[in-house]
């Protein structure tokens, strides 16, 4: 059953120092929002719990890419699509176009943001487990001032983040590797376009003499949070490129993750899924 449209107050801002007063002076109170693609869904659904929302769109400061020496900075109000068109992202983070690809339908690729999907803390979300793979950073500011957090300590538990009430997302900083890194990017559904993943999985690599000098493995939906296989990675480093190494590599994978059931798939096709994307990646290593 739809929302009642009347039931719900909007705010629109134009500035950020704005935006923060208002957050300040009524924490909790008000939900910002981005490009608002999954209030929609809940809206048409008629759940939408919270009454009165900010509407950031109009707030220049939350926008735009830089690109410096040693990292790419991207507002939070980037779109997907803009992420698809950057060519130093094409070049260098080719795992977040990817993502941006996979991100429902060209509509909401021209509307939904990174940073809407970063604080929307889906697990189940596209670009997440590459920001993990990147070692991303993320900006958070308030009238108190602003911090740097890295990503991967950035979401706690299911829906919970470090993000105080008072606080919005800025930017998010990917730092630029020199090395040659290999990298891959799958994500599973029910079908190829516009589907909420059952499981989504990025990687990352860098090879010597046949071994695995580094690596950064992540995915969605296998767990509450998006997960950086922290474990999986250690059972890898050092170790060469052969069919042993992907053994362990996939038994440790399996200890790691906690996928569940639910009405999307069960917890134990996303385990096989997951341990076969991680074969997958490791045999491309290989070649």
């Amino acid at each position: 059953m739809r929302a009642y449209v009347p039931g719900y107050d909007l705010r629109v801002v134009t500035n950020l120092p704005e935006a923060l007063a208002l957050l300040a002076h009524e924490p909790g109170v008000w939900q910002p929002f981005a490009g608002g693609t999954d209030l929609m869904v809940l809206l048409e659904a008629g759940k939408l719990s919270h009454k009165r929302f900010l509407s950031l769109t109009k707030i220049g400061d939350l926008r735009g890419i830089e690109v410096t020496a040693d990292a790419v900075l991207l507002g939070a109000l980037t779109t997907y699509t803009e992420i698809r068109k950057q060519a130093v992202l094409q070049t260098e983070f080719p795992l977040l176009c990817a993502a941006a690809r996979e991100t429902g339908s060209i509509a909401t690729q021209n509307r939904g943001t990174l940073g809407g999907n970063v604080v929307n803390a889906s697990p189940a979300a596209d670009s997440p487990p590459t920001l993990l793979v990147y070692d991303a950073e993320v900006e958070l500011v308030s009238t108190r001032g602003a911090r740097w957090v890295p990503y991967h300590s950035f979401h706690t538990g299911y829906k919970k983040m470090l993000l105080a009430a008072d606080e919005l997302l800025r930017r998010i900083r990917l730092p630029r590797r020199a090395q040659l890194w290999r990298q891959y990017y799958r994500k599973v559904g029910t079908r190829k376009a516009q589907a909420i993943s059952k499981v989504c999985f990025a990687g990352a690599a860098r090879i010597e003499s046949g071994s695995i000098r580094d690596v950064r493995i992540a995915l969605g939906s296998v767990a509450p949070i998006v997960l950086r296989a922290a474990e999986t990675e250690d059972a890898l480093r050092g170790r060469a490129m052969n069919s042993a190494t992907i053994a362990t590599a996939t038994e440790t994978l399996a200890r790691e993750i906690a996928p569940i059931d639910d009405i999307r798939s069960t917890a134990r096709y996303r385990l096989r899924v997951a341990q076969n994307l991680l074969e997958e990646f490791l045999s491309q290593l290989a070649k």
